[in-house]
């Protein structure tokens, strides 16, 4: 599939970005790709949800040690590649291998795989892509950026993507401005007003605060989490859930993003799943909702299968987007 990927790039990458304004109306949005198939973050998945049909690609961004956009979920390196084998004694006092202190040519070296529990080595999904099978490698925010509009210009396609800013606080303290080389990276590829079929979305309420002050013109997605992931001092997540936190969020953000935890809020008295009320209420603030994350391998609590889950989402919800690793099931589920 890499080869695909590569021709891809090679011969369409003269085409012109497509401009396109968010109104098919529910997405699929593949979750670091099509995830629950190949190991998330590399062109071949993306590749792969693109032929599934889907909405928006996901683009999580950290910086590299020479200050370059690239595609990966964690700061660190270490629950997805090889990069304790490859570089021994490169780690931090906890253990953990960060991306900011490699540059782009040592992390083209590494191997990708499945994710694993750091600790453990085992398998964060068994039954999904056998971990060290195949070779795949990380890559940049640009080269996937290429990748889309390579694909859309040879399928007349309208791809979205939707990029998030990993920790800006965390960069910050590192001296380096992540928002700023994410959304220049994006301006130079034709990313730049609401028309273009991009989302910018963080944990990082101060980050998106800061680009509405600027007048950046990208629709912005509040992701919402829980203050016990670790993931910034500065975001209290649970105020964000608050309605005065709803009410600043529509300040600055065209949407929330809700952690599926969030919304299934354990089991109701007949057995199936009990609602929380907090769609509703983002909803009363005119905030679109997108829906993280969906996995045919893991439900939540009673929730019998995954075309229930997709149902309860998408129809019971009524959710505007939703992320998933498996976007080919999304999608026909929202085709039917």
């Amino acid at each position: 599939m890499r080869v695909l990927a590569a021709a891809a790039i090679a011969l369409f990458t003269s085409a012109p970005p497509l401009a396109v304004a968010v109104e098919e109306i529910p997405l699929v949005i593949a979750h670091r790709g099509a995830s629950g198939y190949l190991p998330e973050h590399t062109l071949e998945s993306k590749v792969m949800a693109f032929m599934m049909g889907a909405d928006y690609l996901e683009q999580d961004v950290v910086l590299t040690k020479d200050d370059l956009p690239l595609v990966l979920h964690d700061l660190y390196l270490d629950a997805v590649t090889d990069v304790g084998e490859r570089f021994p004694g490169r780690a931090r006092d906890d253990g953990h291998h960060y991306a900011i202190d490699f540059t782009l040519a040592e992390l083209r070296t590494l191997h990708v795989r499945e994710r694993v529990h750091p600790g453990t080595g085992e398998a964060r999904y068994p039954q999904r892509f056998p971990s060290g099978a195949s070779h795949f490698r990380l890559h940049t925010l640009d080269e996937e950026i290429e990748l889309v509009r390579a694909l859309d210009a040879r399928f007349g396609r309208r791809t979205g993507l939707h990029v998030e800013l990993k920790d800006p606080e965390w960069h910050e303290a590192a001296g380096k401005d992540i928002a700023a080389v994410v959304i220049e990276t994006l301006e130079r590829h034709g990313y730049r007003s609401r028309t273009d079929n991009v989302f910018i979305q963080s944990f990082d309420s101060v980050a998106l605060e800061r680009l509405a002050a600027a007048g950046n013109e990208l629709p912005r997605i509040q992701l919402i989490g829980e203050n016990r992931w670790g993931i910034g001092s500065r975001t209290n997540h649970a105020r964000l859930m608050s309605p005065a936190g709803l009410a600043r969020i529509a300040g600055y953000a065209d949407g929330v993003g809700l952690w599926l935890g969030h919304i299934v809020d354990g089991i109701g008295p007949t057995g199936g799943p009990r609602l929380s009320s907090l769609v509703e209420r983002a909803r009363g603030h005119d905030l679109a909702v997108h829906v993280y994350t969906l996995r045919q391998d893991d439900l939540p609590p009673g929730v019998a299968d995954f075309d229930a889950l997709l149902e309860l989402v998408y129809d019971t919800l009524g959710a505007d987007g939703a992320f998933t690793d498996f976007p080919d099931l999304a999608r026909a589920f929202l085709d039917r």
